[in-house]
């Protein structure tokens, strides 16, 4: 667990929450960042650090809310608090559930071969992350080993030195601000794996192309395939749960003075910034899911028209040689008399005919251009 006091142009972190709270810090407001495995631990000490720091709790729903590691992306509030579950696109942790189907849902034979499609898919975690925003106090709870958490706190760690704050970094000024700032962290992470995304269907897509190669992983690509399509949900689940929060900031009271209602612009600013970039990442998806699409579709339509290519041969190589069996099948019946099977000539004459035949045959399909060379 980590405890970060974010006041006056500084950060003091702490490992343990406030000892004996009694009311809200006096400046700043407090950010508890803690695992999902130490809030269930812990639950009963963040509870009563809650109920001193804020005058109240966590309902019990929203608690089951904050420990479920399956809960889609979704905004509640309360009169007091508010609540969003926001389910993270980035690498993927030890504890980060699958990406695609539940595993309830797969064979238990075929979950030791199952794959995700390509490995950039693979590396995609989309396990929750729960934020409870108070007036003062901001509690998270994350994934084991949260990437986007230390991250976001070494930051903060840093924006609090001199050489930052003479560079103009600046520091969150409400806990919904640091929410916001972190929901756009774990945004933009997806955002930074794209061009890998990109670089791996540009290479299925040339392996489907391949007009003389056999393609026989139909499997990763379906599996590439309902990836994809359970990220395009994930996304659109991140999208409402944000659309929820920003129409929310619509009804809270105007500000009694400027710097309140000039801090609620900010909030309002930050969060159409994080909703664009989610919105990047919607379109992103499904351009990818529409890709693996085409390229599939692209895949059976050139084995049509290699099949028609190789159809289009046997028939113009039949219509040549159909003739030519029908000369030698006259020749052949087992009659005593017939003409010219007995002259001198007669060979001759029948070659010349067929190579005649030939002739007349080719010359009629490659003027219909059944023989043309493809380009």
């Amino acid at each position: 667990m980590r405890v970060f006091h974010i006041a006056a142009g500084k950060v003091v972190e702490t490992d343990a929450l406030p000892e004996t709270p009694t009311s809200s810090p006096s400046s700043g407001f407090l950010w508890i960042a803690c695992s999902r495995a130490e809030f269930e631990a812990r639950q009963a000490d963040i509870q009563a650090a809650l109920q001193g720091l804020t005058g109240t709790q966590l309902v019990d729903l929203h608690v089951s809310d904050l420990l479920n590691r399956q809960l889609p992306s979704h905004y509640d509030y309360t009169s007091q608090y508010d609540v969003l579950v926001f389910r993270r696109l980035a690498a993927r942790s030890a504890d980060a559930e699958p990406l695609g189907l539940n595993d309830a849902a797969i064979p238990t034979g075929l979950k030791s071969k199952r794959q995700s499609g390509p490995p950039v898919l693979r590396r995609i975690d989309t396990s929750p992350v729960a934020f409870a925003v108070f007036d003062q106090v901001l509690l998270t709870v994350h994934p084991t080993d949260c990437s986007v958490r230390d991250a976001y706190a070494l930051r903060l760690l840093n924006a609090s030195s001199a050489e930052s704050r003479a560079a103009g970094v600046k520091l969150p000024t409400s806990p919904a601000d640091l929410m916001l700032r972190l929901i756009n962290l774990m945004v933009d992470g997806y955002l930074e794996l794209r061009r890998d995304l990109t670089k791996q269907m540009d290479h299925w897509q040339s392996e489907l192309l391949k007009p003389s190669a056999r393609f026989n992983n139909w499997s990763s690509v379906l599996d590439a395939r309902l990836a994809l399509h359970h990220l395009d949900e994930i996304c659109e689940d991140q999208r409402s749960a944000l659309q929820d929060w920003v129409d929310s900031i619509e009804t809270w009271p105007e500000g009694a003075t400027p710097a309140l209602q000039r801090e609620r612009e900010l909030l309002k600013v930050r969060s159409r910034d994080v909703l664009e970039h989610i919105e990047r990442v919607v379109h992103h998806v499904r351009r990818m899911e529409q890709s693996a699409e085409t390229a599939v579709q692209m895949h059976f339509s050139v084995q049509s028209n290699r099949t028609n290519d190789i159809m289009r041969t046997l028939t113009a190589l039949t219509a040549i040689f159909l003739p030519l069996n029908l000369i030698t099948g006259f020749f052949g019946m087992n009659f005593e008399f017939m003409p010219i099977i007995h002259s001198y000539d007669g060979f001759w004459w029948t070659l010349s005919c067929m190579i005649f035949l030939i002739v007349v045959a080719v010359t009629l399909l490659w003027r219909k251009r059944y023989l043309a060379q493809k380009n």
